[in-house]
């Protein structure tokens, strides 16, 4: 990934009607972006996390993925929308249990923090689900707005989140 990357991040923790376990949503989600003109270029492993705030959800699998569009930020961010309302995502209450969760992370480390979408995403520094796999796919990358690499906000993660890989 020579010009900076751009990163999604995907979770689920509740079984698709149509497609069965998260595991397989998320692999559908990401065939779903390829058939719509997303090239994947990279894809972490899978992960296991427990939800985020603590509550009595199933856990989460996730990943992280970094493709190359044509599409700008916010044209690929309602894109990301647009497949998780197709396959079966209903937005409700903040941090519900979900079928599919695309996030758009980073956007060739462009910072946006007062328009749509936000740059990076307002969270990802936080979230031990989310900067694990990303380490996995982009180990040299960092953070644009706060200038920390992953290893150092990996290291700073708040304590007592679960975010492992499967298998």
């Amino acid at each position: 990934m020579s010009q900076s990357p751009i990163l999604i991040g995907l979770g689920g923790n509740l079984p698709s009607p149509r497609f069965g376990a998260p595991v397989t949503t998320l692999t559908a989600a990401i065939a779903r972006l390829k058939e719509l003109g997303v090239r994947v270029v990279a894809r972490s492993r899978w992960y296991e996390s427990s939800p985020v705030p603590v509550s009595d959800q199933p856990n989460f699998v996730n990943a992280v993925i970094a493709v190359a569009t044509a599409l700008d930020a916010a044209a690929l961010l309602a894109l990301l929308h647009r497949v998780e309302v197709e396959f079966g995502r209903v937005r409700g209450v903040r941090n519900a249990a979900r079928i599919l969760d695309l996030d758009l992370l980073s956007y060739r480390n462009i910072v946006n923090h007062d328009g749509v979408p936000q740059l990076p995403h307002p969270a990802m520094h936080l979230r031990a689900f989310v900067l694990l796999p990303l380490r996995e796919i982009a180990p040299r990358w960092v953070h644009p707005w706060l200038g920390k690499s992953v290893d150092e906000l990996i290291a700073e993660l708040p304590p007592g989140q679960d975010a492992r890989p499967r298998g």
